[in-house]
């Protein structure tokens, strides 16, 4: 796969570009939001309605192609797969079709988690956009109805969507400067944007067209939830010791994370040979007892603490508070 055109959130189970013979990207359709809805933020409506856009954009080519710079491929370090560190030469070119065929079969994710590796390695914090990527629009006060290219469902109160003037049935036409097609080319937008940033917005309503300007403060993205992806397992290799962490249901109890699933195997069972339990709740981890998501906490760690340290856990099982170590990978 030629990483260098084809850019996308990797943890999709469907994902589809819109493109001009000459390698000018019109659009992108494919979003995902839960581990087990796969199809929750995707319909075959919707991708009627992103390739009815393309089609029209399609005609006016290339008279309009200045407005498509923003929807280009980004540099990247590894052109292919194949050249990451953590997975040259593990695949051969061709599927083992009469062996182990997915284990033959490099898997999207593994993009990713190359990506992040490489950083790891070199004993670098790994940056948001790598760490948090293609955020939804809910992260910014945004539901899009799935069945349409981008129509807003629902503008979260006090949001930054709704500080910027959106409302329940605005079809967003621009965002950034760019054509929107679909849910997808909205969570590109998000992907490339810094912290703090102020996109500016064309949006339908009625038959009015507005202007508007979403204003993101510099902590924006950490609202993205990234638990359910299939990314994270190997974030939790690195920052947890394989544990998998969920909200811990009284709010009064520190950090407040509870270990839901301690990993059993190899480097996913580092946290168990630790002394680490399923059911352990986390009052502190490295001296922050603040209240924590599953994602602030491996954010915090892969950004601040390096692989082969420690990490001092205070936590209560039953009754008893215990004192821990969890080490780094």
């Amino acid at each position: 796969m030629d990483l260098a055109l084809f850019q996308f959130d990797y943890d999709l189970t469907f994902a589809a570009f819109f493109m001009n013979a000459d390698r000018t990207i019109y659009g992108r359709f494919g979003s995902r939001s839960d581990q087990k809805e796969a199809d929750r933020d995707i319909s075959i409506e919707g991708f009627r309605e992103a390739l009815d856009a393309a089609l029209e954009l399609h005609k006016h080519y290339p008279a309009n192609k200045a407005a498509l710079t923003g929807k280009q491929p980004k540099p990247v370090k590894f052109k292919t797969p194949e050249e990451y560190p953590s997975l040259a030469g593990k695949y051969k070119p061709r599927l083992d079709y009469e062996g182990k065929v997915a284990r033959s079969c490099m898997h999207c994710h593994q993009v990713r988690e190359a990506e992040r590796v490489f950083y790891r390695a070199d004993h670098k914090p790994i940056p948001d956009q790598v760490l948090l990527p293609y955020p939804m629009p809910d992260v910014v006060g945004l539901s899009l109805d799935a069945r349409a290219r981008a129509r807003v469902a629902k503008v979260a109160s006090g949001s930054a969507a709704a500080k910027a003037g959106f409302a329940t049935g605005d079809e967003i036409v621009t965002l950034d400067g760019q054509p929107i097609f679909s849910i997808a080319d909205v969570q590109w937008v998000l992907h490339q944007a810094s912290a703090p940033a102020r996109i500016p917005c064309t949006v339908k309503r009625g038959k009015q067209t507005r202007s508007l300007t979403l204003e993101l403060p510099s902590d924006w993205r950490q609202a993205n939830d990234i638990s359910w992806r299939a990314t994270t397992w190997d974030l939790r290799r690195m920052a947890a010791g394989g544990l998998v962490l969920k909200e811990a249901p009284d709010p009064k109890q520190g950090v407040g994370l509870r270990v839901d699933y301690v990993g059993q195997y190899n480097e996913h069972a580092v946290g168990k040979k630790a002394g680490f339990q399923k059911s352990d709740v986390f009052l502190s981890a490295d001296g922050i007892g603040s209240r924590m998501t599953e994602t602030h906490f491996l954010r915090y760690i892969l950004q601040n603490k390096m692989p082969g340290t420690k990490v001092p856990i205070s936590l209560l099982r039953s009754d008893q508070k215990l004192e821990l170590q969890l080490p780094l990978q």
